[in-house]
């Protein structure tokens, strides 16, 4: 499930992209299949082995060129172990509401990136995760969950303070969304719960076969209630921070 949209951030041969809180390695892979050299990183050591297994895996398939390098690195977003300006691009998909620091989780990553550099950053959408919180208070309290909820005015104004420029933004995910609700309602653990169990074997079956109805009603559906908010970014060129 592709949270970015690559028409919006381009990656190919000759790019470096950094995955911060790469998970299970969806964004990764996607940038490993365009030929872009990238570092998935997180600090789940158990992802992170996943991950690496799914990047042999590719490379043996030839599911990605040859000379594109793929690796995993262990670490804290707070204090990344890159040097200054080490990636063309970054994604940080579903990160930032998890850090009790966001502005110096935003810090690194523009530390990171290289002048003239895009990033892409997603976070859950404003409506759709209070609702969320205020049918289940497990949603939110449970260690390493979700710590606040943006505005996407919000997010921008945090990232703008940091430095980017901002650029264009989009919802995704809208189908996912009723889902998150269910399972707030019913209890986010019970996953045998009759409509729980049903939503979730339409979600698997939308990405499976990806029909054309599904993917119509959720364009149509992203401004209204799509789960995630991305925006993307741009680190200015030296000349532009200094002036």
């Amino acid at each position: 499930m592709i949270t970015v949209d690559f028409t919006l951030f381009p990656v190919g041969p000759g790019n470096r992209v950094l995955d911060l809180g790469c998970g299970n390695g969806r964004h990764a892979f996607e940038v490993y299949r365009r030929g872009a050299d990238v570092v998935a990183f997180d600090r789940n050591e158990n992802d992170l082995a996943d991950v690496a297994t799914m990047f042999t895996a590719m490379r043996t398939e030839g599911e990605a060129p040859a000379a594109t390098e793929a690796d995993t690195v262990k670490g804290d977003a707070l204090d990344m172990p890159f040097d200054d300006a080490s990636f063309d691009r970054v994604i940080a998909a579903e990160i930032f509401e998890h850090l009790p620091h966001d502005t110096a989780g935003m810090a690194e990553v523009f530390r990171v990136l290289r002048p003239g550099g895009i990033a892409a950053v997603t976070v859950p959408r404003w409506l759709p995760e209070r609702l969320c919180w205020a049918l289940s208070e497990d949603y939110h309290t449970v260690e390493g969950g979700h710590v606040r909820i943006y505005t996407r005015a919000e997010l921008e104004a945090k990232l703008k303070a940091t430095g980017f420029e901002v650029g264009p933004h989009h919802h995704a995910h809208a189908l996912h969304t009723p889902y998150w609700w269910i399972k707030c309602a019913v209890g986010p653990d019970n996953d045998d719960h009759p409509m729980a169990r049903a939503y979730h074997r339409l979600l698997v079956w939308d990405i499976l076969q990806a029909p054309r109805t599904t993917r119509v009603a959720e364009r149509v559906l992203n401004p209204l209630i799509g789960k995630s908010v991305v925006v993307y970014l741009r680190r200015p060129l030296r000349s532009e921070e200094t002036a």
